[in-house]
């Protein structure tokens, strides 16, 4: 492989994981953000009392885009076989 090939297949793996990423850091971000604003509202300092929602949301997340997740490493990996057979 060349290097460009090599860039070009570096770029396409690290655009697959921000796909498959994206959808449970935005949900951990949004149920991060909604728990900090109770907590300053109403002044209940708990560290602990983030982990579950938290935990419970992007458990919830990933059961919903599991499908998406899995058709796009899929495709990624479909992608990889055929620069093998290619070559």
């Amino acid at each position: 492989m060349s290097g460009p090939e090599v860039l070009d297949l570096a770029r396409d793996a690290i655009w697959t994981l921000i796909l498959v990423s994206a959808p449970l850091m935005l949900v951990g971000l949004i149920v991060g953000v909604a728990i900090a604003l109770v907590q300053a509202l109403t002044q209940i300092q708990e560290m602990t009392l983030v982990f579950v929602p938290k935990i419970v949301a992007i458990f919830i997340a990933m059961i919903i885009a599991l499908p998406f997740m899995g058709q796009a490493m899929s495709g990624f990996m479909d992608r990889i076989a055929d620069r093998i057979v290619a070559f």
